[in-house]
């Protein structure tokens, strides 16, 4: 089984390469000894992270997530990087392709499948619903500081 490694970190940064794409099928997310779940790695506690969780995922084809599943707290975005397959939320199945974004609240009943012959890619980012006010926009902030390569 594959295993992120750290490319680097420091005092306000942590780096890690999880490898290429069309490798993710080498990881396997290990939840308890009956549910294993192939291609999938969480990167939330490697990296450090304090405000969200991130995984990417490599759905072989013709496979799904074989599941539905809800949030107590926790919204996701979706980020479909390659491939082709349908998503569903509650009741409504509709397509996702390469570059397909979807956002499911907490209590939405989700699932996805991969239902083509090539393997479909995804990102997901999942934070803490309501989190986040109108003027996030402006939180970043630029400086005068030149940058040094």
């Amino acid at each position: 089984m594959k295993a992120v490694s750290k490319n680097s970190d420091g005092k306000n940064y942590t780096a890690v390469e999880v490898g290429k794409m069309n490798e993710l099928s080498q990881y396997t997310l290990v939840l308890s000894p009956e549910i294993q779940i192939p291609g999938k790695v969480f990167l939330g506690t490697l990296l450090g992270t304090t405000g969200g969780e991130i995984s990417f995922q490599s759905f072989a084809p013709n496979s799904e997530t074989g599941f539905l599943h809800t949030h107590k707290t926790h919204e996701e975005l979706y980020f479909f990087i390659s491939g082709k397959g349908e998503f569903q939320v509650d009741d409504k199945v509709f397509t996702i392709s390469e570059g397909s974004v979807v956002r499911v609240a907490p209590e939405g009943r989700r699932s996805v499948r991969n239902n083509s012959n090539d393997s479909l890619v995804m990102i997901c980012v999942q934070y803490k619903a309501n989190a986040f006010s109108s003027d996030n926009i402006t939180d970043g902030v630029i400086l005068a500081d030149k940058v040094n390569w």
